[in-house]
């Protein structure tokens, strides 16, 4: 059978299994329901899921082709994210839950003002929309090449079918669903990479002491950097990166947090934050495990190395040498991957639409806030494939790169305003925050340029820390009496 055509079937069947878990999970469902899951998920659940959910398809296909150029220092970053994850537990979750808010960002509207809560509910959209519709890029690039380009169908007839399919199965449950399609898509994407590993050192003759030392003792395998503090893979830069990413990526992103605040209460989702970033370690290493067996499988069977690191899977999975199941597990953790993080994006951009932008609780009744929500679902999946169709003829890094680079400029400004906000009771002019939050990145990125063009500085993930400071010091220059007037501004 062609390989287009096991594709093909492979997504049938997981697609028709996510209906049926999405048909199960959204029955009796309401506004509450999409919003909150009820609030009723029970931690070990939204533990499993969570390891799904913080992996997209990017990292799915990303990952393992970066170790040739970067090896194991994303690790580094990971090893931040727990502690990130920890800060989260302790003291956003039981901000969050003190407040019983459905958006997060409802705290800086009563900490700071309506303008503040508006901003942070646009950079949000900004930063998921793009971000979310890179991940979803990666995916659809791999489809068309695996797919429809054998079959020649155009690019963006694979974008409008593969949304039209996550609107389908996310419209009516919301956040209740993406908790048990996120739990599928944690066993997908386990078992695949578990033996995609099996399969390929099956290939090469490797017992398993064989597998470990050649993965081991490969070049690709190194994890800790200290030697070069200029350098991107630096350990300091990297870890405090990752402590300050997860915190804006996963602590102030409505995406993950949705699900957090569906446990039950604050302690049951703090334990399910600390179980599922530990577990998000070891998931993250092997992938970056497979990555250097794929890169011995291809020096062994003299494959060359694709120009685009991501192509680095796929390459191998669909390699003639290679058993057709592999190939399989790789379309299965692929499109498990991607299926859940657009998915829960679309719930989220719409979650924080309709409660935030369009202040949909206060606004409307039940039923209108029901269609009101419907219709905000259906744009912002229109909105994502546009963006994804954008992309595509765009970006030339690695997608993972282009993700947190893409995470830096946008999460910084709510990661400051929520620092400012946790540590600083001194309010601030409330209509002057929005210029403040737009100024930040531009600033942080003249700030790259001129690290690098004095000091041959080479700025990587910790640009979101840059961003998050420089917000903060334009809130504290927006303290009272310290803002000229309006008048003055204006001369």
């Amino acid at each position: 059978m062609p390989h287009h055509w096991i594709v093909i079937l492979t997504i049938a069947g997981y697609f028709a299994l996510l209906l049926l878990i999405s048909y199960f999970a959204s029955r009796r469902s309401d506004n509450s329901t999409f919003f909150t899951g009820n609030r009723r998920a029970p931690w070990p659940l939204v533990a499993f899921a969570m390891i799904g959910a913080a992996i997209s398809g990017v990292t799915f296909v990303s990952v393992p082709g970066m170790v040739e150029a970067k090896g194991y220092s994303y690790l580094q970053m990971v090893l931040g994210f727990i502690v990130g994850y920890v800060v989260i537990a302790f003291v956003l979750v039981p901000l969050f839950y003190k407040r019983n808010l459905v958006s997060i960002y409802g705290y800086l509207g009563e900490r700071f003002g309506q303008h503040t809560y508006r901003t942070s509910a646009w950079f949000f959209f900004v930063s998921k929309m793009l971000g979310a519709s890179v991940r979803f890029l990666v995916v659809c690039v791999v489809l068309q090449a695996l797919v429809f380009d054998p079959l020649h169908i155009p690019f963006i007839f694979n974008v409008i079918v593969t949304i039209a399919l996550i609107w389908l199965y996310t419209v009516q449950g919301g956040v209740k669903t993406l908790i048990w399609t996120d739990t599928l898509k944690s066993f997908c994407l386990i078992m695949s990479v578990v033996l995609c590993i099996y399969f390929v050192a099956q290939n090469l003759g490797f017992s398993w002491g064989e597998l470990t030392s050649a993965i081991g003792s490969h070049h690709s395998s190194r994890v800790f950097f200290f030697d070069d503090p200029k350098a991107s893979t630096y350990f300091w830069k990297q870890f405090l990166a990752g402590v300050f990413m997860a915190i804006a990526t996963n602590g102030l992103d409505q995406d993950m947090m949705q699900r957090n605040l569906a446990c039950r209460d604050s302690r049951q989702s703090q334990k399910n934050m600390i179980v599922s970033g530990v577990m998000q370690f070891f998931v993250v290493a092997l992938f970056l495990c497979l990555g250097t067996l794929l890169f011995i499988f291809m020096d062994s069977k003299g494959v060359t190395a694709p120009e685009k690191s991501d192509e680095v899977f796929s390459l191998v999975a669909h390699h003639d040498s290679v058993p057709v199941v592999v190939g399989i597990l790789f379309v299965l953790g692929l499109i498990s991957a991607a299926y859940s993080a657009a998915g829960s994006a679309l719930t989220s951009l719409t979650t924080s639409f309709t409660v935030d932008i369009l202040d949909g609780q206060k606004r409307y009744e039940e039923q209108r806030l029901a269609r009101v929500r419907k219709t905000v679902h259906v744009a912002m999946s229109v909105t994502m494939g546009l963006v994804i169709i954008f992309f595509y003829y765009l970006s030339n890094q690695d997608a993972i790169s282009a993700v947190y680079t893409l995470a830096a400029y946008t999460y910084g400004p709510i990661l400051g305003l929520f620092v400012y906000g946790l540590f600083w009771s001194k309010p601030v002019h409330d209509r002057w925050v929005p210029a403040v939050c737009l100024a930040s990145p531009f600033i942080a990125w003249a700030v790259q340029w001129a690290l690098h063009a004095l000091w041959g500085y080479e700025t990587s993930f910790e640009l979101l820390i840059i961003n998050a400071a420089i917000t903060v010091l334009g809130l504290r220059l927006l303290s009272p009496g310290k803002l000229p007037s309006t008048n003055t501004l204006a001369c």
